[in-house]
């Protein structure tokens, strides 16, 4: 099917990817269709193996670095585009980098394997809505749109990669996920966050993004009956409605349930969901990334 132009839905460690064909100027432009997706924010695209991903980029000591230490797995590197790179120009936004990774999904690795072709991929949903990590969540937001979903089981880390851009001279965290800071910097040294307006070179830079249809109140100390509540640790009593991202406070539990609990709450139809402070530590940057999105003015 991918091979054909068409989208299949397909699982990684990190969320629910959307699949095209990345050579494919059709094909993607169909993510976009089918994401009611803005134009102007790329694609990660896909790969089976480091040496496949860097055929479409050029390579420098960091990444070979960065691959080695994290590949298979959830971190997406933004390098110049090779001169004879294979990936659409409508994946990379019109761009002169792009963004590749390879994830540690066996089912995932199996099928850009057989593909033989990079694949865009970024999460299974509609524009700016809650990332999926079931193929459940895939259907509930695009059946009809899509050809396939392959059913990979839920993904264990249930957060989207890190994103880092290495096109410059200094490292830049486009986005934080599933590769923790911390262990990035201890492999290429200190990495630089971005100022101030900038190119989107990775998705879910959006300023509102991972949204709910109801408004997301976050650091909440307390909560009233027309609140649904998204707990960390001891929940807080009053809401109509909880889901708990980690009874014992672990921020690995808590990502790989983030999603699932936005989209249990919000379809709880209450007037908010409450959201009770997340350490900012490790994973808990990238979940509170994808919350500060998710509660963003629309």
């Amino acid at each position: 099917m991918l091979l054909g132009g068409e989208l299949v839905a397909f699982g990684t460690e990190t969320v629910y990817g959307l699949g095209a064909d990345a050579t494919n100027d059709r094909a993607v432009a169909g993510i976009f269709a089918a994401k009611d997706r803005p134009t102007f924010n790329p694609l990660i695209c896909h790969y089976p193996s480091a040496q496949a991903a860097f055929f479409d980029v050029v390579v420098n000591e960091r990444a070979q670095l960065l691959s080695a230490a994290f590949w298979p797995g959830p971190l997406t590197l933004v390098l110049p585009r090779a001169t004879h790179c294979s990936i659409s120009d409508l994946a990379s936004a019109g761009l002169d980098t792009a963004a590749v990774r390879v994830p540690a999904h066996d089912v995932a690795l199996r099928l850009l394997q057989a593909t033989g072709r990079p694949v865009a991929a970024p999460s299974a949903n509609r524009s700016g809505k809650i990332s999926p990590t079931t193929a459940h969540d895939v259907l509930a937001e695009l059946s009809g749109r899509i050809a396939a979903v392959m059913d990979s089981g839920p993904c264990h880390v249930g957060v989207e990669s890190t994103v880092l851009d290495l096109s410059g001279e200094q490292a830049v965290l486009l986005r934080p996920g599933g590769a923790t800071i911390e262990a990035i910097e201890a492999v290429i040294g200190p990495v630089a966050h971005p100022k101030g307006s900038q190119v989107l070179r990775s998705p879910g830079m959006m300023r509102s993004h991972y949204a709910p249809n109801v408004p997301v109140r976050l650091d909440a100390r307390d909560v009233t009956r027309d609140e649904a509540l998204l707990a960390f640790g001891p929940p807080l009593t009053g809401a109509s409605a909880v889901f708990n991202l980690s009874e014992a406070g672990d921020l690995t539990e808590a990502a790989t349930r983030l999603f699932a609990g936005l989209r249990a709450l919000d379809a709880k139809g209450l007037q908010r969901i409450a959201v009770m402070p997340i350490p900012e530590i490790d994973l808990g940057r990238a979940i509170n990334d994808r919350l500060r999105r998710a509660a963003a003015p629309r």
